[in-house]
């Protein structure tokens, strides 16, 4: 929301750091051709193609840096991304022109108050530097003039949606609905009723009931479709046996990591330093009277803890003075003065990590695994040009499992195949791409192996043969018949309860659970449980029955009382009010850039936005 000059403000600068530093991505050189120069226009408010370009890329980047994964333009097209950029551009240009209409906008020094505070602009020193800030609008193809121009419509389009925002509230009685809602407070009593408590037993399937559930529910056991898939690899494991293992060679490995399987005592240590070694030792004799502590001193050196935390150490991290006489004591404690690298200090011991050993013997498996593996994948890398020419040849994948160390392999694979090949991610992707049409080439796997693959068919989704599912299919006609039984069982002893009976009287395991809110979470209840026993018009008296995981839980709600006065529900009822202002605001400005979009008429090129989509692929 922009609500007032601060919030303007805050728009202004972010949403500039956002063009420099998220959108850029080369569009300010990008060569659309021809006289195509905007995307779409508000009246005569026109959204430029590099505009919209780096807005469009922006946003991608930001999606890509939440989800840590790529994020292309037919997919912002897909999801409607990049219909949103529009459309938040052309609500700029609707109030770009309307702040032109009316006359409002910022002066210079409010544009260069701006410009000085972006930091993408300061040198080392902290300060405005011209030259930089002109370097990087060159290096974009961007002008002062044209940036400054951008500053100043933002601040004067924060102006205007600040006007619009102002004054708009939410009533108190809103954030207190809210917090009323949220902290009513329930007592409730529950009973529950498993496959023990059943008279009859746990129910089981005859024959009949096995096919009957099977017809009834086909799509419980129809296996999805799949794509037949034939496929030849090779991986370091298929032939490490193949490889010679150097026992020097191992030698030298193990050492090149010995510090993986050789960790020395270490201890946990904090450090004061002095100006001279008379201040340590009287901070030595303090601590050792207890006139002092340790922390009393570094309190009186104006430090904290943290400031003097060392970590854990090795003997080897310390100076050659403090390193024996730190490791010399035994327990905890303080040590010193002696002289440390940055001068006389006085050490505390917290803790010893004691030290550890695995010899080469017992790490010999280890290294001749990693060994064996790697020098696998080097063969396989070497390979991989023969792989290549055979299938240019015309090799099929079974000419090339017989003529080659490739092992060939089927597979009817889905998005939920895993083991095997199926676990690899770059055959996963394959799999999920390869065409009827499509020849087979040579694709790398992550732990340095190789696979080629060809899609056979598309097989289509099918129910499953009785046979191959009858204990599957058992197994849910009874989960169902036994949740029945013990809903039925449920209901009559609810009845039971709602005309009066103890909940403890109905001689199955119960608990009643003390003044919870919607909030609590109870782990040994049903999924839907809190649901249900907040259900609106279920009042105090009432009871309700929650089924699943093969029982029925029966609540009866023993009292209802209102939330528990507090800051913190003050603080929420707050939050809440203002969070609905924020939303009423932005629905007004929105409401308003719309009312200006109809009156002043929009235009939209789609030619230069394909264009644009084409030059970012």
């Amino acid at each position: 929301m922009a609500s007032g000059k601060g919030s303007g403000t805050k728009m202004v600068v972010w949403g500039i750091l956002g063009l420099l530093i998220l959108g850029l991505g080369g569009f300010g050189t990008a060569n659309f051709g021809g006289g195509v120069t905007r995307v779409a226009a508000v009246g005569d408010e026109e959204i430029s193609v590099n505009d919209y370009a780096n807005a469009l890329q922006s946003q991608i980047s930001a999606i890509e840096a939440q989800t840590g994964q790529a994020f292309s333009v037919a997919q912002a097209e897909n999801f409607g991304l990049s219909q949103q950029v529009l459309d938040q551009l052309l609500s700029q240009a609707a109030l770009d022109a309307e702040t032109a209409r009316v006359g409002l906008s910022v002066g210079d020094d409010a544009v260069r108050r701006e410009l000085l505070a972006i930091d993408a602009f300061k040198g080392v020193d902290g300060k405005f530097d011209t030259a930089a800030y002109k370097d990087l609008l060159a290096r974009n193809n961007m002008t002062d003039k044209g940036f400054e121009s951008d500053l100043r419509k933002d601040a004067a389009r924060a102006i205007l949606t600040g006007a619009l925002a102002t004054g708009i509230t939410m009533p108190p009685s809103y954030g207190q609905v809210v917090v009323d809602w949220l902290g009513e407070r329930r007592t409730i009593s529950v009973a529950t009723l498993d496959a023990d408590a059943l008279e009859t037993g746990v129910p089981i399937a005859s024959e009949a009931d096995i096919q009957s559930w099977y017809d009834a529910h086909p799509e419980a056991y129809t296996a999805p479709e799949a794509r037949r898939i034939t496929y030849a690899w090779l991986t370091p494991a298929m032939i490490m046996d193949q490889v010679d293992i150097d026992e020097e060679a191992l030698r030298q490995l193990y050492q090149e990591n010995i510090d993986s399987y050789v960790q020395p005592e270490r201890r946990l240590v904090e450090r004061l330093v002095f100006n001279s070694e008379e201040e340590a030792q009287a901070a030595a004799d303090r601590i050792a009277s207890g006139e002092t502590t340790f922390d009393e001193e570094v309190a009186a050196r104006g430090l904290d803890l943290i400031d003097a935390d060392m970590g854990d150490v090795s003997q080897d991290d310390l100076s050659t003075e403090a390193g024996p006489a730190v490791f010399a004591l035994e327990g905890t404690g303080e040590v010193g003065p002696v002289m440390s690298d940055l001068g006389p200090a006085l050490y505390r011991v917290n803790g010893t990590l004691a030290g550890s050993e695995v010899s080469f013997e017992e790490a010999r498996d280890e290294l001749a695994a990693v060994m064996s593996t790697d020098a696998a994948a080097r063969l396989i890398s070497g390979l991989l040009e023969e792989f290549d020419n055979d299938l240019a040849e015309g090799y099929t994948l079974e000419e090339l499992a017989d003529e080659t160390e490739m092992e060939l392999g089927t597979l009817d694979w889905t998005t939920e195949s895993e083991g095997g090949i199926a676990a690899y991610t770059a055959f996963k992707e394959a799999a999920a791409q390869v065409t009827l049409d499509d020849y087979p080439e040579i694709i790398e796997l992550s732990d340095g192996g190789v696979f080629a693959l060809r899609l056979d068919a598309i097989v289509p989704a099918t129910v499953k043969p009785l046979d191959e599912v009858r204990e599957q299919v058992a197994a849910d006609w009874e989960a169902d018949a036994l949740q029945q039984r013990l809903t039925e069982r449920a209901e009559a002893l609810e009845t039971e309860v709602a005309s009066g009976a103890a909940i403890t009287d109905l001689g199955l395991p119960s608990e009643t659970f003390e003044a919870i809110t919607r909030q609590d979470f109870l782990s040994n209840m049903p999924d839907g449980f809190m649901d249900a026993v907040f259900a609106p018009g279920l009042t105090e008296g009432g009871t309700t029955l929650i089924s699943g995981e093969g029982r029925v839980v029966i609540a009866k709600i023993d009292s209802v009382e209102d939330p528990e006065p507090s800051d913190e529900n003050a603080a929420i009822a707050q939050s809440y009010i203002t969070s609905a202002a924020q939303g009423a605001a932005t629905d007004v400005i929105d409401a308003f850039s719309a009312a200006l979009r109809a009156r002043e008429g929009v235009t939209i090129n789609q030619t230069a936005l394909t264009a644009v989509h084409s030059q970012m692929q």
